[in-house]
């Protein structure tokens, strides 16, 4: 536990010195800046308005940017490592590797979370300074999806690092996993599916297994329960879920779905560094 927390301290510490990193929270802090100054508080959406206007779109933003960002930075730390020889050096001091890689992944994650949320309190303390009304209720959803986006994607980014061999490698494998994702969205798998004549149920469960697909259609759900922007698919989606046991899956899913593909990488990741 000691090297546990060591590890995660050093990967913070190294992250808050990063030039990415300075980057990553002017990204998400200017993006509720620019909400609040374009006006999005006074504008109506699904008949909602004020701060609930902007979360929804601050969460949509975020679900383009995050993923990318996460991926990129996280297979750019841990492959550099092993390319400047860290590995060689981490193995000749008293740390194991569990508590190497597992402390590791806990900065990293405090890392990545804490300007998201932060732009989130932002939003919430100019609402209160403003005098607008703040939807806690909606506030809360948002932030746990927002946890388990970032640990969804900190556990693929993970998995990607440890497989790849080269920092090249692992940036263009993150890339392309992220570009598979957003082009696989509903729009184009169950579109092609339909044409096949794959049965709703199937086309459904197929495209809900991409992590991307189920963040874009929970945070329709938390403002439009029926689902009604998804036409059809919504009715096969509530008769599988219903409206809140798809706001439980999608916290249980994609925070599954991150730990396994971590928990897969310390396993490449070990099995690669001993003999």
């Amino acid at each position: 536990m000691k090297s546990l927390w060591l590890a995660a301290r050093l990967d913070l510490a190294e992250t808050l010195r990063a030039r990415w990193f300075a980057i990553y929270t002017l990204v998400f802090g200017g993006i509720v800046a620019l909400l609040f100054l374009f006006g999005l508080t006074e504008s109506r959406v699904l008949g909602f308005i004020g701060l609930s206007r902007l979360l929804v779109t601050y969460i949509q933003l975020t679900m383009a940017i995050l993923p990318i960002f996460v991926l990129l930075t996280t297979v750019r730390s841990v492959a550099g490592d092993r390319e400047a020889g860290v590995y060689e050096y981490l193995l000749s001091l008293p740390v194991s590797l569990a508590g190497w890689f597992w402390g590791r992944t806990i900065g990293r994650y405090l890392a990545i979370f804490a300007p998201v949320f932060g732009a989130m309190l932002l939003a919430v303390a100019i609402a209160l300074v403003r005098g607008i009304e703040v939807p806690w209720a909606v506030f809360g959803f948002y932030t746990a999806l927002l946890a388990v986006m970032c640990a969804c994607f900190l556990g693929l980014g993970m998995l990607i690092t440890a497989l790849a061999r080269s920092t090249d490698m692992a940036q263009g494998a993150a890339f392309l996993l992220w570009l598979v994702l957003l082009l696989f969205l509903d729009l184009i798998l169950l579109g092609v599916m339909i044409q096949g004549k794959v049965a709703p149920e199937t086309a459904v469960t197929i495209a809900l297994a991409n992590p991307l697909q189920v963040f874009r259609t929970a945070a329709l759900a938390l403002f439009d329960p029926q689902l009604i922007v998804l036409g059809p698919s919504a009715y096969v989606i509530l008769d599988l879920f219903g409206a809140a046991g798809y706001k439980a899956f999608a916290l249980a899913y994609p925070t599954a779905l991150g730990l396994g593909a971590a928990a897969l990488g310390y396993w490449r990741f070990r099995r690669g560094d001993l003999p």
